[in-house]
């Protein structure tokens, strides 16, 4: 499992309920994305914004609602998406001044920077919608605070048949302005000047702040705030656009137009780069989640941290194993991975047992789904090399207690069953010696047919021992035992072998090997001759026979190779096979004899 403290915000609704009320609250979203989109593009035209000014406002506002929903949908424990709808929504606002219902002319002047508000927090916040710094928690309010007490005072200051120039839209005929105080029409210069002054310094505390964070970021919380960055350079380009436009009101429409038209492209951009970043993080989702089929069969703690690390982003990822006799988490350099709050993430096997540690950016605890797939991945991986390790050694075992049953079996045959028929050889020929002279040839012939009958039953029976377990691989060891077999064999065998001795089950393992490799050859490939070769290589014992039969031998085809392939692989072996028809067969085998 992974521990962590638990959030239903990073959960997938995975229950219907959950998934009906998600498409519930996306369909109410995108219906008042496009109530606002038709609204504010309605009072924009009726106002005098051409169709091109139109259908570029109507653009940035769908842009950031459709990718607000798509990241929604995609990631609904984000608050991104949501936070993207409402800055779709809000864009439209001040279009609303061109109404003649003065409850949306005021709604429309107060709340006509509500969208850069939320655009802040959707920065300050970006890549989960959370705010976990004090700092931003609080530029995010003084944004909101600004527009809430900034909008309402230039609201009370505003009479848009005097100020015709205060806002994008030519209406001298909007409104009324209920909320208006004609007194204080006078003021509207100083509010307006000092509203616009605090947005400009806010807007350059944000940018601030993101430097701040791109500066001392890892390269994991790089990549997850690229967006986040290219919003603000975007969003900073617009305020300063703004700024231009406030200083040099004697601008020629025709630059104005230009500036809004770079401005509203400009905008479309944003969503996206957000939309982008989320689904970035999606898609590396998914790469992990190939994470057990990418490291292999037999992964090292090396070569996981270093996929996790390509994976996530992140080159300084430290990967812990837990070791259950030092009582702590150590990677592959047999260092102690320390655990912490900041950073670590501690993944437990399906029994609940410590498994592994990962010491990562703290950056990548802003996506825990991320995380979770991670541990989710390392957990498969883990347990699956576990459980293949604990599968060889339950087989490794198995094979040494057959295999000292059967030197055990073959101890029996020869001190109790073929000495006993030895010694009844030998009182036999006593026997037959007795009754050389005797009269009854009857007699004579019985006797000999006995002794003869246990002559063979003992050659029989040393068989049976000898194939159970050849007594001089116990006593002399690999070379002897194989050379004896080579004298055994049906075709010439030339053998070569290093003269030494290896472990008793490396040793029967090689001998069988080899056994079945002649009796294949003399049996199936119509061999002429065979070469036997046992040479030390490292820590790994090589054999090799090679015939110059007909070849075509197949491990899917014959149960003796196949059996040979398993019993090496129960003792960590690799059984390879060249058989190509009509160019002999050559079976390699590698056991480990370190």
């Amino acid at each position: 499992m992974l521990v962590r403290a638990p959030s239903c915000l990073s959960v997938w609704p995975v229950n219907r309920e959950g998934t009906r009320l998600l498409r519930v609250r996306l369909a109410v979203a995108g219906a008042l994305a496009a109530v606002a989109g038709a609204t504010g593009s309605w009072s924009y035209a009726r106002v005098g914004g051409s169709p091109t000014d139109v259908v570029q406002d109507l653009s940035v506002g769908l842009a950031y609602s459709g990718a607000g929903l798509v990241a929604w949908w995609r990631r609904p424990g984000n608050r991104t998406g949501p936070l993207m709808v409402a800055m779709g929504v809000t864009w439209f606002l001040g279009n609303l001044q061109g109404t003649h219902v003065p409850a949306l002319f005021v709604l429309g002047s107060w709340g006509e920077a509500l969208n850069m508000a939320v655009l802040a927090h959707l920065i300050m916040s970006f890549p989960d919608g959370r705010l976990p710094t004090p700092l931003r928690r609080r530029t995010v309010i003084v944004a909101y605070g600004l527009v809430a007490v900034g909008g309402l005072l230039r609201t009370m200051t505003f009479d848009p048949a005097l100020m015709t120039d205060a806002t994008y839209l030519d209406c001298p005929s909007c409104g009324p302005n209920p909320l208006l105080v004609p007194a204080a029409t006078d003021l509207f210069h100083t509010v307006d000047a000092t509203y616009r002054g605090l947005s400009w310094i806010l807007s350059a505390v944000m940018v601030t702040l993101i430097v701040r964070r791109w500066r001392h970021a890892t390269v994991a919380r790089r990549r997850a705030l690229l967006p986040a960055w290219i919003a603000v350079v975007i969003a900073t380009s617009f305020v300063l656009w703004d700024l231009v436009l406030y200083l040099l009101p004697g601008m020629s429409d025709p630059v104005k137009q230009a500036v809004y038209v770079l401005s509203d492209l400009s905008q479309v951009g944003v969503p996206l780069a957000f939309l982008t970043g989320l689904l970035r993080m999606q898609l590396q989702r998914a790469e992990v989640s190939g994470l057990v089929m990418e490291v292999g069969a037999e992964p090292t703690p090396g070569r996981l941290r270093e996929v996790l690390a390509r994976l996530l982003g992140d080159p300084s990822l430290r990967l812990g194993l837990w070791r259950e006799e030092r009582g702590a988490y150590v990677d592959g350099e047999e260092r102690t991975v320390e655990t912490g709050s900041a950073g670590a993430t501690r993944v437990d096997s399906s029994r609940g047992t410590p498994l592994a540690l990962l010491r990562h950016d703290p950056a990548l605890a802003e996506d825990p789904e991320l995380l979770d797939a991670v541990a989710a991945s390392l957990r498969l991986g883990l347990e699956n090399v576990w459980l293949r390790t604990e599968a060889r050694e339950v087989t490794s075992r198995i094979v040494r207690a057959a295999d000292t049953e059967r030197q055990r079996l073959e101890r029996d045959l020869h001190d109790g069953a073929q000495a006993r028929l030895v010694f009844a050889l030998m009182a036999l020929r006593r026997v037959e010696k007795g009754v050389a002279d005797h009269p009854d040839e009857k007699l004579r012939r019985s006797v000999h047919e006995v002794e003869h009958s246990l002559r063979l039953a003992l050659e029989d029976l040393r068989g049976v021992a000898h194939g159970i377990h050849p007594a001089v691989l116990t006593r002399e060891g690999l070379g002897p035992a194989l050379m004896e077999l080579a004298e055994q064999a049906t075709l010439p065998v030339v053998v070569t072998v290093d003269p030494r001795r290896y472990d008793p089950v490396v040793e029967s393992t090689a001998y069988f090997t080899v056994c079945e490799a002649l009796t294949n050859a003399a049996k199936h490939a119509r061999a002429k001759a065979v070469s036997v070769s046992a040479r030390h290589d490292g820590e790994r014992l090589v054999v090799e026979t090679v015939d110059d039969g007909i070849g075509g031998a197949d491990t899917a085809r014959g149960s003796g190779l196949r059996g040979l392939a398993d019993r090496l692989a129960a003792v960590d072996g690799v059984l390879q096979l060249d058989s190509p028809a009509g160019g002999g067969t050559r079976i390699r085998a590698e056991l480990p004899c370190g």
